[in-house]
């Protein structure tokens, strides 16, 4: 077996949520290149659309459907539909998120922070149960990514940002991952995270534009993330390359944790 097999993701199928921009699409686009048949999925089902036909033009095999991910009919819906289709889901990626910033701690509304763990943790929980049950009941050796964040390790400075909220729901997710981890070990499926950086997109770049040179300063490698940086570490973690990985959450931040 040649090292650069590991890598090879043909017939398999991926599903990736919040897979309609940014973060989401540039790891459908690096599964797809590799040969996986991907299915990307979010409320805003016409951006989907419009990646799956990127991928289609490029040769690849892709579908797109509606989800919010704390929906579990929804959810349920699309793990069955994806089934049918493709006979198998072997790879997640669960990339949906959203943030509500501007609070201070004991300014922020409640109604609020609950809208943001209930998509990033309670929804990453009610797609990865549902898809676990169906790689449990197939015997697939899966291969699931909670996409974090280094928010999750540490709060926020307040005089750059404050997101209690995202903090809190990624900090819980990268916990949850291990549980998952220990618990699914058994049935050969393995759940890992990514937490990046900051990496432009169309979500966070209106964020980063006023604070960008002060990011970069205290990055060791003096640059952000790139989306190709994600693409990498998402296909490492999808692959056999990391088959002996669970449990894990790749920091992807250019040193910044470190320094």
């Amino acid at each position: 077996m040649s090292v650069l097999s590991l890598f090879d993701l043909t017939g398999k199928t991926a599903i990736i949520t919040g897979g309609g921009r940014g973060l989401g699409e540039a790891m459908a686009e690096a599964l797809s290149e590799v040969g996986a048949n991907v299915v990307v999925c979010s409320r805003k089902v016409e951006a989907c659309v419009a990646v799956k036909e990127k991928i289609e033009s490029k040769g690849g095999t892709a579908m797109a459907l509606a989800l919010d991910v704390t929906n579990e009919e929804q959810v349920e819906s699309v793990v069955e539909e994806v089934h049918q289709r493709f006979g198998s889901i072997d790879i997640l990626i669960n990339n949906s998120g959203t943030s509500w910033g501007g609070y201070a701690p004991e300014d922020m509304p409640i109604d609020k922070f609950k809208k943001v763990v209930d998509v990033n943790l309670n929804g990453t929980f009610i797609m990865t149960q549902a898809v676990g049950k169906r790689m449990i009941a197939d015997g697939t050796k899966g291969r699931i990514i909670n996409i974090a964040s280094i928010a999750g390790f540490r709060g926020s400075n307040p005089d750059v940002m404050q997101a209690i909220g995202y903090n809190s729901s990624k900090g819980g997710m990268i916990t949850m991952t291990k549980d998952f981890a220990v618990n699914w070990g058994r049935y050969g499926i393995t759940v890992n995270g990514i937490a990046p950086g900051f990496i432009p997109t169309k979500m966070s770049q209106d964020v980063i534009a006023p604070i960008k040179d002060q990011m970069i300063a205290k990055v060791p490698l003096k640059r952000l993330g790139e989306m190709q940086d994600m693409q990498g570490a998402a296909l490492y973690l999808a692959s056999d390359a990391a088959a002996f990985m669970t449990g894990q959450t790749l920091v992807l931040d250019g040193g910044v944790l470190s320094s």
